[in-house]
């Protein structure tokens, strides 16, 4: 871990020695998911980055968090392969910290089964796979709460990983169209900025979790990315 300069706070991670902390957590405004066997200290330190609670799990008999589940302030979207038994597990640890977690698994009948890369999602608005079924996005509008919208992100189906979207602004693939990124404003009336994460890495998802109140990146991401992180959500 480092510590980025002028901060008290670590803002910078890896888990299990991988910089790409968006494929193994993912967080909201107030939990953050991470896996089982992190230590207690560096999940305390990303605890307190994104001023969330922390909950250790695993989903779909993995540690791959940040493929798997995607979530907002009303709830989160699981993978159909998640195990009842996580679900439960997830529920419990949030009532525990005084929080619901409204838990749903994408239809079985869907072939796409990792929600976190394939929904971009803040409190009001989600982005998601074009090839997602009108199932699929009527439960991710009733769990989370959302306006649901279909579109890519610099050509990219996967837009839960090709952005990072808060309820104060987005951080994109820094080669989305044009096009993209207006859609992007409009649809979610938030301001988008394009960057990368890890030290050029264009796909943001991959290695940054934000919230409102907070960020955590990749520990190989540069000054001058963090900077750019900052300056996306108003930090």
């Amino acid at each position: 871990m480092k510590v980025k300069k002028g901060k008290e706070i670590e803002r910078t991670f890896n888990l299990d020695g991988s910089p790409y902390i968006g494929i193994f957590a993912t967080c909201t405004e107030s939990l953050l998911l991470l896996p089982s066997q992190v230590p207690n200290r560096l999940a305390e330190g990303m605890g307190r980055a994104l001023q969330a609670k922390v909950i250790k799990t695993f989903i779909a008999e993995t540690d791959l968090i940040g493929c798997l589940v995607v979530g907002n302030s009303n709830g989160f979207i699981v993978s159909q392969y998640t195990q009842d038994s996580e679900i439960e597990r997830v529920k419990d640890l949030a009532q525990a910290e005084g929080l619901e977690a409204n838990i749903s698994r994408l239809p079985d009948s869907d072939k796409i089964s990792a929600a976190g890369n394939v929904i971009l999602t803040n409190d009001t608005v989600a982005l998601v796979h074009p090839s997602l079924s009108e199932v699929a996005v009527g439960v991710i509008k009733d769990t989370l709460g959302v306006t649901v919208y279909k579109g890519t992100i610099s050509g990219l189906k996967t837009v839960g990983m090709a952005a990072v979207a808060t309820n104060k602004g987005i951080l994109a693939h820094n080669n989305a169209m044009q096009e993209e990124l207006e859609f992007l404003e409009e649809i979610f009336e938030l301001p988008v900025e394009i960057g990368s994460i890890n030290f050029g890495v264009p796909v943001i998802g991959a290695a940054l979790l934000a919230n409102t109140k907070g960020y955590a990146a990749g520990d190989a991401t540069s000054g001058a990315e963090l900077g750019r992180i900052e300056d996306a959500f108003g930090f």
